[in-house]
């Protein structure tokens, strides 16, 4: 029996939440804010301009295992809405993430002793929200499964700090990646290090271990695709119109827009054109200066499914990752990828079927493959198809079954 603890519930989460409670296997379920029918989170929600917390829904299974510990996240949507940002300043804010993070780990920690009498066997935690409840199940005889989902911190940063040396336009952009302090980064080492079984979504995160830390029990395996809409219409080939390449994602250059802007310097503007949805990590003036694109603002899911749509190829030429999974959302939709192996998703890639792989950092080589589909638009059918084949080989359910037979 397993205690699972996530602040937020990503989909990853969901999925092995969900995995667990099929299975039998879910001792408790503790996150921050969650929304079943008709409870109090998902009744607020229905408040005009409270329709965050529905985001918090969760499968109705979950209901009888799941405790919420609410008040920091409250405190920082307020916070958010207020506009006061002083109150969610990175680390220091009292409704940071990081914050709120660790006073979730002390709440899930002061919870086990209890577990382990009711016949609870391990906790699975989460980067950041994972060391007071690995260092209370060490202290009980409780399994710690270590989930990550993003490179480890010391590849992350080698990497974020290259990128700020070399776009330094692009530094402020990157993020706490390369702003964390002494003392979270300890955390993180310690989690690690505490950790019994490690669970990974991809080559690029596994890669990024510490050779002492390869030697623990690593699970291995990619996240499912985000379910859509089963019936995609096929498009006719646009190749009388511009190709039109897509970008979605937190507009950083941890997410390689700036590599991205700087290959379609590369290419005709008068036969390509950009698409970029995503969040603003800096003015959109700042983008703007930077390349000729189409800016699409966050969006409901079955918007972004349209959006896809209408576009031809899906590019992410992140410099670190996970497994980032708008790349098989997008290959669901038909669009064949150009991504570097950062982003999680090697594994995607059949050369000239469903996408490319570009190396980090190499503009150039991005417009290779951009000015490749321009002269190729004869395939563009083939590879949608293709793209759409290969999403489907990817599940949820196998995402679960694989790091729960192993366990």
């Amino acid at each position: 029996m397993i205690v699972l603890s996530h602040p937020t519930g990503n989909a990853n989460v969901r999925a092995i939440a969900n995995g667990l409670v099929s299975k039998q296997m879910l001792y408790e379920f503790n996150t921050t804010i969650a929304a079943f029918p008709n409870n109090f989170w998902y009744q607020l929600g229905g408040i005009k301009g409270l329709s965050d917390f529905r985001r918090r829904s969760f499968n109705p299974a979950l209901q009888p295992y799941t405790i919420g510990h609410p008040y920091g996240a409250l405190g920082r949507a307020v916070a958010s809405k207020l506009g006061l940002a002083s109150l969610l300043k990175h680390e220091t804010g009292r409704f940071s993430i990081d914050k709120i993070y660790r006073n979730f780990d002390m709440q899930v920690s002061k919870r086990l002793s209890k577990a382990k009498k009711n016949g609870a066997t391990a906790v699975y935690a989460y980067e950041d929200g994972a060391l007071e409840t690995f260092l209370e199940a060490k202290k009980i005889g409780l399994e710690c499964i270590y989930d990550l989902p993003i490179a480890y911190y010391e590849t992350l940063q080698k990497l974020l700090q290259e990128e700020a040396e070399k776009k330094p336009a692009w530094a402020a952009t990157l993020g706490g990646g390369i702003a964390d302090s002494t003392e979270k980064l300890a955390r993180k080492r310690k989690e690690l290090e505490l950790a019994d079984t490690i669970i990974v979504a991809s080559d690029f995160v596994r890669d990024s271990l510490p050779t002492w830390a390869k030697n623990k029990k690593i699970i291995q395996s990619p996240f499912g695709t985000p379910s859509s809409n089963e019936s995609i219409p096929v498009q006719e080939n646009r190749v009388s119109e511009k190709l039109r390449v897509l970008f979605v994602g937190s507009m950083t250059q941890r997410k390689g827009l700036g590599d991205l802007f700087e290959a379609m310097h590369l290419v005709d503007p008068n036969a390509v054109e950009l698409i970029v949805m995503g969040s603003l990590a800096a003015p959109l003036s700042f983008y703007k200066s930077q390349a000729n694109f189409i800016y699409e603002s966050t969006r409901p899911h079955a918007e972004v499914l349209q959006l896809m749509n209408g576009c031809d190829v899906f590019c992410l030429p992140s410099i670190v990752e996970g497994r980032a999974l708008v790349m098989q959302e997008a290959m669901s939709q038909g669009l064949p990828i150009i991504i570097t192996p950062n982003t999680g998703g090697e594994d995607l890639v059949i050369a000239e079927q469903t996408g490319f792989l570009v190396p980090i950092g190499n503009p150039v080589a991005i417009a290779q493959k951009i000015n490749w589909f321009l002269e190729n638009r004869n395939k563009s059918l083939e590879m949608k198809m293709a793209s759409i084949a290969k999403a489907k080989e990817y599940s949820w359910e196998g995402y679960v079954n694989t790091i729960v037979g192993q366990l």
